[in-house]
């Protein structure tokens, strides 16, 4: 059974980060230089949470903010459930599902290890399925 340790192992564990009192819209910039719908927000290198395009459009746009005069704390959502590196795939896809949620940050022993999205469950779902189906097509072959 696929983890989402196996996940970190195919993408890395790198994440992009922002200072919770820089402004949203350098978090914009930075999220569209690295093409990611998201960004996590560490101070002293600890979590405190993440912004996400969803965040800037309900909680900015929406309510008529300015992009240059808010800052990233203000609008970070900081309330996701989170996961450890140990948690399957089966258990995220069901966490983001009843949850709605898009992202969840990983822990192991307290500390934040990194963050994966729904697209990265599905794409580790499809390339765990691939595997399976030439590990049956290997075994029909060879009967």
């Amino acid at each position: 059974m696929k983890k989402v340790l196996d996940i970190f192992a195919r993408k890395g564990r790198n994440t992009i980060s922002i200072h919770p009192d820089a402004t949203v819209l350098d978090a914009l910039k930075l999220m569209a230089d690295r093409n990611i719908g998201s960004v996590v927000v560490l101070h002293h290198e600890q979590y405190q949470g993440l912004m996400t395009e969803r965040d800037y459009s309900r909680k900015v746009i929406l309510l008529g903010k300015s992009s240059s005069d808010t800052r990233v704390k203000d609008i970070m959502t900081t309330d996701l459930p989170r996961v450890s590196s140990e948690h399957t795939l089966e258990d995220c896809m069901e966490l983001m599902s009843n949850k709605n949620v898009r992202y969840l940050p990983v822990f192991d022993h307290g500390r934040f290890s990194g963050i994966i999205s729904i697209n990265d469950v599905v794409r580790e779902t499809i390339s765990s399925q691939q595997e399976t189906i030439e590990h049956l097509q290997n075994f029909i072959h060879s009967s």
